[in-house]
């Protein structure tokens, strides 16, 4: 059975929170040549994703998304910007 959530989104163009509290990042838009490092726990938290682009990505994370127990945080490099779907 699957559990439906609302879904949100951050707009971050350089590193920042997405989000504070528990939550699954569902997918996300990059566009930028560069890298996006999600973390667990802040800026020092644990790596669940990270992302090397070139151009413009669009992902759909399957089934339940990524889940992170504490807050999404992304570390950008070089990206123009990044929007985070969560929920």
């Amino acid at each position: 059975m699957t559990m439906l959530t609302n879904v949100s989104a951050a707009y971050l163009t350089s590193t920042n929170t997405a989000y504070s509290g528990r939550t699954r990042v569902r997918g996300y838009v990059v566009t930028g040549t560069g890298t996006a490092v999600f973390r667990d726990g802040g800026a020092s938290g644990t790596t669940r994703l990270t992302v090397n682009n070139t151009n413009t990505t669009s992902v759909l994370i399957p089934a339940n998304g990524i889940l992170f127990n504490t807050d999404v945080h992304v570390t950008i490099t070089s990206l123009t910007a990044i929007t985070v779907f969560y929920g």
